[in-house]
């Protein structure tokens, strides 16, 4: 599915629009502002477009947060965020699961045609790999009770934090536990989601508190846009 029935002309006019300044004038103080009022006019209106194709009705009124932003020139504008109101209608589609699957293999290439496991694409800043991962030992068709997207603190790149239930959380740190002693690649897990590798972390130890953050095939991989969508797809709540 295209953009266009992805969310209105509207609020994609907006979200362009405020990133394309931010990228002009990066150095300008509003510009986290700014880049907030973007992601959130996106990420409600992926919600809104997703209860319209569900036939459900938003039954709360929605409340409009309302912004001032100094643009360069000194000139002042109006940017407007809606919200939907608290007690509005779920949403009907079923969130998106999680496999996670401890790694066999990884090779610099891409994976086989029939063979089996995924494939990461080269891109200008690292080469193309394949990653085979162990199914039957894993954790398949996994759903998260919460995902949300947010920066690292560390290098301010984009990630998702997901939290896992009290019984996925035990069967994480058993499998966790099982690989931390194993030679790369062989003490990595492999998170897959609708089929795609969406991240590829090495443990040293057993992970207990029930909490992984994705970050894509590499580090800086995910946008604040793509990270927001995901969340989107992965939380039950959304």
């Amino acid at each position: 599915m295209n953009d266009s029935t992805e969310h209105p002309l509207h609020e994609t006019l907006l979200h362009d629009a405020l990133h394309a300044h931010v990228r002009e004038n990066g150095g300008h103080a509003a510009a986290p502002y700014l880049v907030g009022l973007a992601d959130g006019a996106l990420q409600v209106a992926r919600r809104r477009q997703r209860l319209a194709r569900a036939g459900v009705g938003i039954a709360a009124a929605a409340v409009v947060a309302t912004a001032w932003v100094a643009i360069a020139d000194g000139a002042t504008q109006h940017a407007h965020v809606v919200q939907p109101a608290a007690g509005g209608a779920g949403n009907t589609e079923k969130a998106a699961l999680i496999s996670i699957l401890p790694v066999t293999s990884s090779t610099e290439h891409a994976c086989t045609r029939g063979g089996g496991g995924y494939t990461v694409h080269a891109s200008a800043t690292h080469p193309a790999f394949c990653v085979h991962a162990d199914r039957a030992r894993g954790m398949t068709d996994v759903r998260v009770t919460s995902a949300k997207a947010e920066k690292s603190t560390i290098d301010g790149t984009w990630q998702v934090e997901v939290t896992l239930s009290p019984a996925d959380r035990t069967r994480f740190a058993t499998l966790t536990g099982s690989i931390a002693a194993a030679p790369s690649p062989r003490n990595g897990f492999a998170i897959v989601i609708d089929g795609k590798l969406w991240g590829n972390p090495f443990v040293t130890s057993s992970i207990t508190g029930g909490r992984l953050e994705i970050v894509g095939a590499f580090v800086g991989d995910l946008t604040s846009a793509s990270a927001h969508d995901l969340a989107l797809r992965l939380d039950p709540g959304r």
